[in-house]
């Protein structure tokens, strides 16, 4: 079973390195951008439950043809049934996901199955404003799509228990950010190192200061890309630390978040490293995903080989 990827810190082993970073084997490493990939797309597997307003067509862009979810409300099978299940959903209800735990294991064929579990929220179905709870178990099987990211082909939903509570804590901006950060960091890992996808999550004018020096146009970074990013035959990235405000002033978002980052040499040498990231982000809820302004790193801990 695929070590679980957890948005909390795994604990640290040596120095500041995780452990899941430290027990990784190169197989674990290679697969690392189709799990980000996988995660990207399950974060927004939420946004049109927690920002309706986005509309349906992103909800049904993570999905096959033929896809079906199954919960406590019955079974949707394709995407008209599914479709027509969510537009019964009252637009008065505030929902909210926050995810507790991830796993992921690899199939054939780039298949992956991905097990998670979730604290949902809903504002709305209960009377007096009171706010229902319910542990959930998410399994989701998802299949190769025609880009770096799947498809959702399964969806079941089992609830495990239920309550009451005063406060519904709102988790759109966390989810939404997390989607865009794993979306990112499968872009960067995929050996592919095409950077035309990355159009999607770029502002129109950004700024990404990495330690490497500014880049502030497509051409630097694809640049970078072919070049600093693809000095290794393949690394990956474990996330900890994250964090999200939003800023009403501009209405953007910061992102802030440690990246233990692991890679094997072309000699086949295993290098460790660890950098803070502060990104800006902009968010227009219709698109599929929100765009990054600024990103400023802050190397932690250099380049190095991994301890065994």
């Amino acid at each position: 079973m695929r070590l679980s990827r957890t948005m909390l810190s795994l604990g640290l082993l040596f120095g500041s390195v995780t452990q899941g970073i430290a027990q990784m084997t190169q197989d674990e490493i290679r697969l690392g951008f189709r799990e980000h990939a996988a995660m990207a797309q399950y974060y927004r597997w939420y946004q049109f439950y927690e920002r309706p307003a986005g509309g349906v067509a992103n909800a049904i862009d993570i999905l096959t043809h033929d896809v079906t979810v199954a919960s406590g409300l019955g079974t949707a099978n394709g995407h008209a049934e599914y479709e027509a299940r969510v537009a019964q959903l009252p637009d008065t209800w505030q929902n909210a996901h926050s995810v507790k735990s991830i796993e992921i294991t690899h199939g054939d064929g780039g298949a992956m199955t991905l097990s998670a579990q979730i604290t949902y929220q809903n504002k709305g179905l209960l009377p007096d404003d009171a706010v229902r709870q319910a542990d959930l178990t998410y399994r989701v099987d998802l299949v190769p799509g025609e880009t770096v990211l799947p498809l959702l082909s399964t969806v079941l939903i089992q609830q495990n228990s239920e309550t009451t509570v005063e406060t519904f804590e709102d988790a759109y901006a966390k989810n939404r950010m997390l989607s865009l950060v794993h979306f990112w960091l499968a872009l960067i890992e995929d050996p592919a190192r095409n950077p035309e996808p990355v159009r999607e999550i770029l502002a129109d004018e950004f700024s990404l200061n990495f330690s490497s020096g500014v880049i502030a146009d497509f051409d630097g970074f694809k640049a970078w890309l072919a070049g600093s990013g693809s000095q290794v035959a393949a690394g990956t990235h474990v996330i900890s630390n994250f964090a999200v405000e939003e800023k009403e002033v501009d209405k953007t978002y910061r992102v802030s978040t440690d990246f233990d980052w692991i890679g094997i040499a072309p000699d086949g040498t295993e290098l460790v490293a660890k950098t803070r990231h502060s990104w800006t982000v902009k968010n227009d809820v219709t698109e599929r995903f929100a765009r990054i302004k600024t990103v400023d790193v802050e190397v932690l801990e250099p380049f190095r080989p991994r301890q065994n």
